[in-house]
């Protein structure tokens, strides 16, 4: 007897699919999403990949240029000032708490992941480093023991993988992630704080001279910088 994939088991399908292709660089800005084309690629109708180019949309992946013309979008730089802003806002806070929280399993787990990165670094894989490195800060966000955070992460966590990817400037990566980590284990929450916050604005530059060729970021990155310099004021979660 043939089993039939539910309908919204075949949607998460085709948008994980079609997510990780725009996250890996297979998928390009400006290049073109075609429902017909899609559905014969997946095996499948054209309503679940109308569905998922949808969330797509909402996930801000993808744009419709036209009603019958959807594309990969094209990262401005404000839409990379914005999500940095934000990613700061909330990793610097949950690495405060991580260095608070963490226990010889979290360390070990992120020591795993360190060396799993030294290994994809060496190799010079693009796509595995990214997917490690987004779990090395998906540990640290779980460290903080704070479900709140998580959740707020969670609509933007695809669009973040997407900038992390941009950065290719993975020795150096590497050795922001072992820094951060030595801070953690450490148990001091504010030399945490201020290593997560130096590694956000390094990944902000190092993203912005990828995407546009500015090795200034500009006005945004200095309000950025600022906004963080007095991070260590706010009270106890």
């Amino acid at each position: 007897m043939t089993t039939v994939e539910p309908l919204g088991a075949v949607r998460e399908r085709v948008l994980s699919s079609l997510r990780q292709e725009i996250i890996a660089g297979r998928l390009l800005p400006g290049d073109r999403l075609v429902e017909r084309e899609l559905a014969e690629r997946f095996g499948v109708s054209r309503v679940p990949v109308r569905e998922a180019i949808r969330a797509l949309v909402t996930e801000g992946f993808v744009l419709f240029e036209t009603p019958r013309r959807t594309v990969v979008r094209h990262l401005t730089p404000t839409d990379v000032a914005e999500l940095f802003e934000l990613r700061e806002a909330l990793e610097v806070y949950a690495t405060g708490l991580a260095a608070q929280r963490a226990t010889r399993a979290d360390l070990a787990e992120l020591e795993e992941l360190l060396d799993r990165a030294a290994d994809a670094t060496r190799a010079d894989d693009a796509e595995a480093i990214t997917d490690i490195n987004t779990r090395f800060h998906d540990r640290i966000l779980a460290m903080a023991g704070n479900s709140l955070l998580i959740s707020v992460m969670e609509p933007v966590d695809g669009r973040l993988r997407w900038l992390t990817r941009q950065n290719e400037e993975w020795p150096q990566l590497l050795a922001e992630h072992r820094e951060l980590y030595a801070a953690i284990a450490s148990g001091d929450r504010e030399l945490a704080r201020a290593h997560a916050l130096a590694h956000v604005q390094a990944n902000y530059r190092s993203t912005v001279r990828h995407l546009f060729g500015d090795s200034d970021p500009g006005p945004a990155a200095h309000s950025t910088a600022n906004s963080g310099s007095g991070s260590g004021s706010e009270g106890e979660a």
